[in-house]
């Protein structure tokens, strides 16, 4: 591969990992307004999601244009497409924290339902779920990926959880359903990000091993 290439290719990964260093300080953000009802901070996050998805063009652009003049050869095809999935599943990602710090915002209106404890562990899991994904790519390590894929269990867990508890509350006062609404939605939008990241693992895992895992129900019975 001519230095050119090399360079170019280079420049892809740069912007991806630029992308991701954005969306995971979103995402502690997102939290952060959250936890702190901070709604001068859920702003912020809204407001930097138009920088993210502008990387997001400019990144499959990249990528278009490489895999349009370069005849690739298989792997630096992979590593393309493969890009291209998990700058979109960034992207998702950073809506998803856009969404936690709108009902951040309406949760702020009134007054606090209760204190938030697995909000927010919920989603320091997902958010370390994204940076050891991204660590897997960069180390070029299948094995951590595979951590990765293994710990969105504990997220659903802690979802299911709340669910029940929130229902609970409804059921026990009709006034705390708005706020029990808007704590589920967060609560989903924490689960729907860290399947993001788990998606980030797959594909960094299919990447490195040159196999595809998604959408297989055992993952110990298929990854050796």
């Amino acid at each position: 591969m001519s230095q050119v290439f090399e360079q170019q290719l280079n420049h892809i990964r740069e912007q991806l990992l630029m992308m991701a260093s954005l969306v995971e300080r979103n995402l502690h953000l997102s939290i952060k307004c959250l936890v702190e009802r901070d709604s001068v901070m859920a702003s912020v996050v809204e407001s930097e999601d138009n920088e993210i998805d502008a990387l997001e063009v400019h990144i499959d652009e990249l990528i278009v244009t490489y895999m349009a003049t370069h005849g690739a050869m298989a792997k630096d095809c992979r590593f393309l497409i493969v890009s291209s999935k998990i700058v979109s599943n960034l992207e998702r990602m950073a809506d998803q924290a856009v969404s936690i710090a709108r009902r951040a915002k309406d949760l702020n209106s009134e007054t606090q339902l209760k204190p938030l404890i697995d909000l927010p562990r919920m989603g320091m899991i997902g958010i370390e779920m994204l940076k050891e994904g991204i660590g897997a790519l960069i180390e070029k390590n299948p094995e951590k990926a595979q951590e990765v894929i293994l710990r969105d269990k504990s997220v659903d867990d802690i979802n299911r959880q709340l669910t029940r508890e929130m229902t609970t509350y409804m059921i026990e006062d009709p006034k705390n359903i708005t706020r029990c609404l808007n704590l589920l939605f967060v609560s989903r939008s924490i689960e729907r990000m860290a399947d993001h990241a788990k998606n980030i693992a797959e594909e960094v895992y299919y990447l490195y091993r040159a196999k595809d895992i998604r959408h297989q129900n055992s993952l110990s019975s298929t990854i050796s």
